[in-house]
């Protein structure tokens, strides 16, 4: 037994095996949690990574429009280059828990509305200058402003005040707010020298990685950079080069043909017939990802509620899920939050319900057909999902016209900008930064144009509000507003589903986003 542990240990620190089928098989075999853990931690020890070498990723999600700026990442291909060059004021780990990076320390005002952030000595940009406090206050600036168009920009608004005094940087909020670190640790807010704001797309920062090719929509690579304030925690390879392959079928055969070490979004019909080839291993977990469809509650016909919850009750939520994710994945319930958040609380299920629609449709006063955009990057399967929505739409007396739009500038072009089309989002740290990021009326991400100032109200006085039980009935509270009232239909969350090849080791497997939340290629290495 003792053998059989040994070596499935050293198998999970090569990255060969997850960690959680490791803590079930020990289970199996009567072993303590406290006992298969410490031999985890053995494991690593002693296999510890290797330098070296070029890691590749294929990845879906790049445009020719795409880029460095990191006010303006949207896409899976620069979220994940954006981890090899870009440096956080603090992370996430996959267990949930803040780890600080730029930011030394962290801490705050009895009422939590006044936060100091202490900036860590000795991290170097890549131009050779130090990071300072003004140049996080300047970042976190410079996320404030609507002109920087920031994905970030929803839950930044809240901040009053942002002061740099020395190694400290003093943030004053409008509102107070226990979860701020965790809003910190957004993707879009990479520490950049004063803040961006001289050259926003120079690709500066303090990461483990220097931006060395930068050819939107095509490839993005970078080279270890040689003063990485974590020494050896991560950068392991010499190079890292990300491919942008779009098509499904393409990215699978690089894969295969080992022209790339790891892909992301394996499409849930072929995870079996990848689980078969030599060498290729499926990292596949659950979390607050979700596959959506939005319409703007803005514009006709989506303005009236009726049209909304037709489209809601004609959607077949368990034959989407069992077709198209086909077991990766679990029902969703038109609102952005499942049980991955620690304050989520049950809502009664929404069922397809063609009668209902039909009804809901007449009331509407809506004729004619629905416009539905679609693409084959908008979520694996988003195209077939389309259809299927289509089929079981028309049950209801309602006529969905499909049309399908190439990748290249999908997220662009329509995506934010038409008024019906399929998206996904991967879901946030907190609640309060789900709802702030897409749903505040003045966030620049509300792609449903749900504005609503009672729900704003709702949202802050969260923020604000310090008794947990209290604070999970109000995002209950919200989270029926958005499923009755919104522009969400929600019919499935999603578990990201990447490849890696059979020389990649020190996976881990975090459920925030795909490839490790980003970090697969800054915190992986090859075997020798």
């Amino acid at each position: 037994m003792s053998n059989e542990l040994e070596y499935l240990s050293r198998r999970v620190a090569s990255g060969k095996l997850s960690r959680r089928d490791f803590l079930g098989r020990a289970a199996a075999l009567g072993i303590t949690a406290t006992f298969a853990n410490s031999l985890l931690s053995s494991a690593a020890r002693a296999a510890g990574p290797v330098k070296g070498g070029t890691l590749k990723a294929g990845l879906v999600g790049g445009e020719s429009t795409n880029s460095l700026d990191p006010a303006l990442m949207m896409t899976q291909v620069p979220f994940a280059f954006g981890k090899c060059w870009g440096e956080m004021i603090v992370e996430l780990s996959p267990e949930g828990k803040l780890e600080n990076r730029i930011a030394e320390e962290i801490g705050s005002s009895d009422d939590a509305k006044v936060w100091t952030l202490k900036i860590r000595d000795g991290v170097e940009f890549h131009n050779g200058k130090t990071v300072t406090a003004e140049d996080v206050a300047a970042t976190l600036e410079r996320h404030s402003d609507e002109k920087s168009k920031s994905g970030a920009l929803g839950y930044m608004k809240g901040i009053e005040s942002i002061k740099a005094s020395g190694k400290e940087v003093v943030l004053t909020l409008k509102e107070a707010n226990a979860d701020l670190p965790y809003l910190l640790s957004d993707y879009h807010l990479i520490v950049q020298p004063n803040g961006g704001k001289d050259k926003p797309d120079a690709g500066i920062s303090a990461g483990p990685y220097v931006v060395k090719t930068n050819e939107p929509g095509v490839r993005h690579g970078a080279e270890r950079f040689a003063n990485y304030w974590q020494g050896d925690k991560m950068g392991h390879a010499d190079q890292v080069e990300v491919i942008v392959i779009n098509d499904a079928t393409a990215r699978t055969s690089a894969l295969q043909g080992g022209q790339v070490n790891m892909i992301n979004r394996v499409e849930p019909k072929i995870v079996d017939l990848i689980k078969r080839l030599p060498g290729v291993t499926i990292r596949n977990h659950a979390g607050p990802g979700h596959y959506v469809f939005i319409m703007h509650c803005d514009t006709a016909p989506f303005d009236n509620n009726d049209l909304r919850t037709a489209l809601k009750l004609a959607i077949d939520r368990e034959e989407m899920l069992d077709k198209i994710l086909r077991g990766y994945g679990s029902l969703g319930n038109d609102f952005p939050i499942n049980a991955s958040y620690p304050l989520f609380t049950d809502i009664e299920q929404r069922k397809y319900d063609p009668d209902k629609a039909k009804f809901h449709y007449k009331k509407s006063g809506h004729d004619g057909t629905v416009l539905l955009r679609t693409s084959d990057v908008a979520f694996p399967g988003a195209v077939d999902a389309a259809q299927l929505y289509q089929q079981s739409a028309a049950k209801a007396g309602i006529k969905l016209e499909l049309k399908r739009e190439p990748g290249d500038g999908y997220w662009n072009e329509v995506w934010n900008k038409q008024p019906f089309c399929a998206s996904y989002w991967g879901g946030r740290s907190t609640q309060d930064q789900m709802y702030s990021t897409a749903y505040l009326s003045s966030a620049d991400w509300n792609d449903t144009r749900f504005k609503r100032p009672d729900f704003d109200k709702m949202v802050l006085a969260a923020r604000a509000e310090l008794d947990e039980a209290k604070r999970k009935q109000m995002y209950h509270d919200m989270a029926v507003m958005v499923r009755d009232e919104g522009g969400l239909i929600l019919p499935m969350f999603n578990q990201f589903i990447d490849a890696t090849g059979a020389k990649v080791a020190g996976w881990v497997d975090d459920p925030h986003q795909e490839l490790m939340n980003g970090y697969a290629l800054a915190k992986c290495w090859l075997e020798a």
